[in-house]
C-alpha cells in the first residue's frame, strides 16, 4: 500500500479517555479521615534497639563471664576482674555496628516500601500506605500488593495471590463485588478497590498479631556455631565440677578457688566469637547497603558466599534496562505508516506499563483512546489485546501469529538478538481468555516491531568474574530462544549456543534435572517452567540465587535458595525476595558473593583460634587443675594473652580481605580438626616451660607465671601465621602485626606500673632461658604435626 492510500487502520475513531467507575475521596475528606485515625506506624522492618541490645548482652557466655565477675569482685583482686571491661567493649561494638547496620538498611527498606496508587479528586497518585483511609479508591496493576482490606470495584482480568495467607498455590479471578485482603497481590490483569480496613485493623496485620517483630532465622553457619558453644558449656560444666571437687577436697582458701575456677573458666569461654558472627554479618549487611542491596536478614551475606548458580533473565541484567525501537516491518498489504499509527494508538492506550510498551509509545507516540475491553499481558499467553471501537488489536510473541512471509524477518532478527513483538487486528470480540489461550481467531497481521537491547559495559567482565568464582550464570527469559542466546554469548556465558524453549523442558524430574544442570539459556519460558528448573538445579545439589522483577519471577524466586529482586520490579517480587537491589544494578552481585565468601572465610579462621584457647583451658584443668600445684596462669594473664593473641587480631582479621578455600557444611568438625591438636600441643609446651622453671629451676611462682604466659604469647602469635600468613605480602604484613602485638607484650613486662598490675616479674635471664627454650620445643612440635605458617588458610576444609 502506498503512503498516499488509504490505510484501512486510518478510520478508527477518537474519543476521551474513560473516567472511573469511582472517583475516590476528595484530599480534603482524606485528611480529615487521617486527622480522625492518628497517626498508623507500620510493623518494623528490621531488629529492634531493644533486640540488639538484647541479642548482645543476655548470651551464656556473657553471664557465665558476669558471674565470675562478680565472684572475683567479692572474693579475689580487682585486677582479675579485668575481663569484665573486655566483655563490655565487645559487647558495646557488636550493639554500635548492628545499630548502624540497622539504619542503614531501614533507610533502604522504605525506598522499597509498597506504593498504592490512590484516586484523590478524581486524580490517581502515589501514596504510603500510612496516608491510606477507609473509602480511598486504590487502583491495581499485575506485580501489585494489596496494601488495604477492600472489596473490588472495577476488574478486568484481574487475578489475586493470596498464597502469604491462605497457602493456595494459584491465584484466583476476582470480580467486582468481591472482597480482597491485605498481604495478597495482583497477579494479573487490573483493577480497582475501595479500602474498608488499614493499618492494624486489616486482615494481615490482625493474622500477624504478635509475629510482628522482626524474625532473625538461624543461618547453617550460626546453627554450626550455636552447636559448637552449646558444646563447649557442656564440656566446662564437666570440667568446672571436676575443678571444684579437686579444690573442695584439697581445702584451698576462698581466694584461691575463686581464682584458680574464675582462671580455668574464663579461659574457656570464647567470648568474642559470638560478637564476630553478628559484627561480620553487620558489616557485611552495612556494606551490601553502600552498594544499593537491601538484605532482608543480616545473614543473607552467607547464602551470597554459599551461591554456585545465578538464574538470571537478561533485560535490566546482562542488558540495559531501556529497550529501543530499532525497525518497523510491515505485512503484506500494509505501510510502516499503518503499522506505526497502530502501535501508537495500542501503547497509549493500554493502561499496561513495560519496557516494550514503553519503547513503543516513546518511537511512536500517540492520544489515549476509550477502550471497551482488553486482555491484560500473561507471560503463559505471551499476548495481550485491546478492543478500541470496533476494532481490536493484539499485540505478542510472533509465534501467537500466523506471520505469513513475515516469519523469515522474524527469525533474522531474532537470531541477531533482537525482541521481535507482532502487532494483528480485526474486528473480533475479547472474550476472556484460558491461562494458555491462543489470540482470538479472525485476526490479520499488520507487522512487526523490532526492539532492541544493548549489554551493559560492565556484562563481561561481570561474566568473568562469576565464572571464575565457580558461579554459574543461567539465563531464563520470555524472548525466543535465539534472542536470548545471542545476547548470553556476546555476554561470554560458557554454553550459550545450547539454547532450549521453555516447551522443550523435559517433564521427566531426572531428565529436568540433567537437562537443568547442562543448559545455560531457556527461552520462551513460562513462570511456572522458570520454577521447575530452578527446583530441578537445586534438586541436583546447587545452591541456587534467582534474580527476577516480575510477577511471572515470583514462582522460581520462591522455589530459590537466595531470591534476588530489583528494586525497580514488582512489589510481589521485592516482598518475597531475601536481597532487594534497591538501584537495580545487577553488577553490584558478583563482589557481594565475593564479600560473603570473605566473611565465612574469615569466620572459619577466627574461630579456630577462640575453640584453640578453649582446648588450651581443657588441658590445664585436666593436668593442673586436679592436682595442688598453683594454676599456672592467674585471671588477668589470660585476659592480657587473649586480648593479644585472640582479641585484637580476630578483630581486623575477620572484616580484612582474604583468599582460600570456604564452606558452611562440616563447620564444627573442621574447627576441631584444628584447635583441638593446636590447643593440646601449646597447652603441652607452657606446662612443660612451667613446671621446669617451677620445680626444676626452683623459680619464684611470679616468675614461673612469667614465664607460662611468654610461652603462651609467643605460640599464640604464631598460630595467627598458622592460618593467616598466605601469600608473600599477606604474610609479610601478619608476620609484621605479629611482632607489633609481640612488642605490646614486651613492653608490658619492661614498664613497671603494667608489671605490677599483672603480677609479672622482670624477664631475668632464667625466664628468657625457660621461655626460649620451651617456645622453640613447641614450634617444632607444631611444625611437625603440620602447624606450619599459612597451612591452615590452604588446605581445603575438611582435610
Amino acid at each position: 500500500m502506498s503512503d498516499g492510500a488509504r490505510s484501512p487502520l486510518s478510520e478508527a475513531p477518537m474519543a476521551p479517555v474513560p473516567a472511573p467507575a469511582a472517583v475516590g475521596l476528595s484530599e480534603q475528606e482524606a485528611a480529615r479521615r487521617l486527622a480522625e485515625r492518628g497517626v498508623y506506624r507500620p510493623p518494623a522492618t528490621s531488629r529492634s534497639y531493644l533486640s540488639i541490645v538484647r541479642a548482645n548482652t543476655l548470651t551464656v557466655f556473657n553471664l557465665i563471664l558476669v558471674f565470675f565477675g562478680a565472684l572475683t569482685l567479692a572474693y579475689g583482686d580487682l585486677r582479675d576482674a579485668l575481663f569484665l571491661g573486655v566483655l563490655v567493649g565487645n559487647t558495646s561494638i557488636g550493639i554500635v555496628q548492628e545499630v548502624r547496620a540497622k539504619r542503614a538498611l531501614d533507610r533502604l527498606a522504605a525506598l522499597v516500601a509498597p506504593v498504592a496508587t490512590v484516586v484523590r479528586d478524581g486524580r490517581p497518585r502515589d501514596a504510603r500506605v500510612a496516608e491510606l483511609v477507609v473509602g480511598d479508591l486504590i487502583r491495581l496493576k499485575a506485580g501489585d500488593q494489596v496494601v488495604a482490606d477492600g472489596r473490588l470495584a472495577e476488574s478486568e482480568g484481574l487475578a489475586i495471590d493470596a498464597s502469604i495467607l491462605t497457602g493456595e498455590p494459584e491465584p484466583v479471578a476476582a470480580d467486582a463485588g468481591d472482597e480482597i485482603r491485605s498481604g495478597s497481590f495482583a497477579a494479573e490483569g487490573a483493577g480497582a478497590y475501595i479500602v474498608d480496613a488499614v493499618g492494624g485493623d486489616s486482615y494481615a496485620e490482625r493474622l500477624a498479631g504478635v509475629a510482628r517483630t522482626f524474625r532473625h532465622p538461624r543461618s547453617p553457619l550460626e546453627q554450626a556455631v550455636n552447636r559448637l558453644l552449646f558444646g563447649l558449656v557442656g564440656l566446662m560444666i564437666v570440667l568446672g565440677a571436676v575443678l571444684g571437687y579437686a579444690l573442695y577436697e584439697r581445702q584451698a582458701s576462698t581466694a584461691e578457688a575463686v581464682s584458680t575456677s574464675t582462671a580455668a573458666v574464663l579461659s574457656m569461654v570464647p567470648e568474642g566469637l559470638v560478637l564476630l558472627v553478628s559484627l561480620t554479618y553487620a558489616v557485611a549487611a552495612l556494606r551490601m547497603a553502600r552498594r544499593g542491596a537491601l538484605a532482608q536478614q543480616l545473614n543473607a551475606i552467607e547464602s551470597l558466599a554459599a551461591v554456585d548458580v545465578i538464574c538470571t533473565d537478561k533485560t535490566g541484567t546482562l542488558t540495559e534496562a531501556a529497550l529501543r525501537v530499532v525497525e518497523l516491518e510491515p505485512a503484506p498489504g500494509y505501510d510502516r505508516g499503518d503499522l506505526a499509527h497502530a502501535l501508537a494508538r495500542y501503547a497509549a492506550t493500554t493502561p499496561e506499563r513495560n519496557a516494550s510498551l514503553a519503547a513503543i509509545a516513546e518511537a511512536h507516540p500517540g492520544e489515549p483512546e476509550q477502550f471497551d475491553g482488553r486482555v491484560p499481558f500473561s507471560s503463559r499467553r505471551r499476548w495481550s489485546a485491546l478492543r478500541i471501537g470496533d476494532e481490536t488489536l493484539v499485540l505478542g510473541a510472533p509465534e501467537r501469529f500466523a506471520l505469513g512471509p513475515l516469519i523469515d524477518v522474524a527469525e533474522r532478527h531474532t537470531m541477531a538478538g533482537r525482541r521481535v513483538l507482532a502487532l494483528a487486528h480485526g474486528d473480533v470480540p475479547i472474550e476472556p481468555p484460558g491461562p494458555d489461550a491462543p489470540p482470538p481467531a479472525g485476526l490479520r497481521t499488520i507487522g512487526l516491531v523490532v526492539l532492541g537491547e544493548r549489554l551493559r559495559p560492565e556484562t563481561r567482565a561481570m561474566v568473568e568474574f562469576l565464572t571464575g568464582e565457580g558461579v554459574q550464570l543461567k539465563v531464563l527469559s520470555g524472548d525466543a530462544p535465539h534472542t536470548v542466546a545471542a545476547i548470553a554469548r556476546d555476554a561470554g556465558i560458557p554454553g550459550a549456543e545450547n539454547a532450549l524453549a521453555g516447551a522443550e523442558l523435559p517433564e521427566d524430574p531426572d531428565e529436568l534435572r540433567a537437562r537443568a544442570v547442562e543448559t545455560a539459556v531457556v527461552g520462551r519460558v513460562s513462570p511456572e517452567d522458570k520454577r521447575r528448573f530452578v527446583q530441578a538445579l537445586t534438586d541436583a545439589g546447587h545452591y541456587v540465587a534467582m534474580v527476577g522483577d516480575g510477577v511471572n519471577d515470583v514462582p522460581a524466586l520462591k522455589a530459590s535458595r537466595l531470591a534476588i529482586a530489583q528494586g525497580s520490579g514488582a512489589q510481589m517480587a521485592k516482598s518475597v525476595a531475601d536481597v532487594v537491589l534497591v538501584g537495580g544494578d545487577f553488577a553490584v552481585i558478583p563482589p557481594m558473593v565475593d564479600q560473603g565468601r570473605q566473611a565465612l572465610r574469615n569466620l572459619q579462621r577466627v574461630a579456630k583460634l577462640y575453640v584453640t584457647k578453649s582446648a588450651f583451658a581443657a588441658f590445664l584443668i585436666l593436668l593442673v587443675g586436679v592436682t595442688a600445684t598453683a594454676y599456672p596462669l592467674l585471671p588477668r594473664h589470660f585476659s592480657l594473652a587473649a586480648t593479644i593473641t585472640i582479641g585484637v587480631p580476630t578483630f581486623f582479621l575477620a572484616l580484612a580481605p582474604s583468599t582460600g578455600p570456604w564452606q558452611t557444611q562440616g563447620f564444627a568438625r573442621e574447627v576441631a580438626h584444628f584447635a583441638v591438636p593446636a590447643g593440646t600441643l601449646v597447652g603441652v609446651g607452657v606446662l612443660a616451660s612451667y613446671l621446669f622453671a617451677l620445680e626444676v629451676l626452683e623459680l619464684p611462682l611470679i616468675e614461673a607465671r612469667t614465664v607460662a604466659i611468654t610461652v603462651l604469647v609467643a605460640l599464640g602469635l604464631y598460630l595467627i601465621l598458622v592460618l593467616e600468613a598466605t601469600g608473600l605480602r599477606r604474610r609479610n604484613i601478619v608476620s609484621l602485626s605479629a611482632l607489633a602485638l609481640g612488642g605490646v607484650f614486651a613492653a608490658t613486662l619492661l614498664a613497671p606500673p603494667l608489671r605490677e598490675f599483672f603480677a609479672l616479674s622482670f624477664p631475668n635471664v632464667p625466664i628468657l632461658a625457660v621461655s626460649l627454650g620451651g617456645t622453640a620445643l613447641s614450634l617444632m612440635a607444631l611444625v611437625l604435626s603440620g602447624f606450619t605458617p599459612g597451612a591452615a588458610a590452604e588446605l581445603p576444609a575438611g582435610e
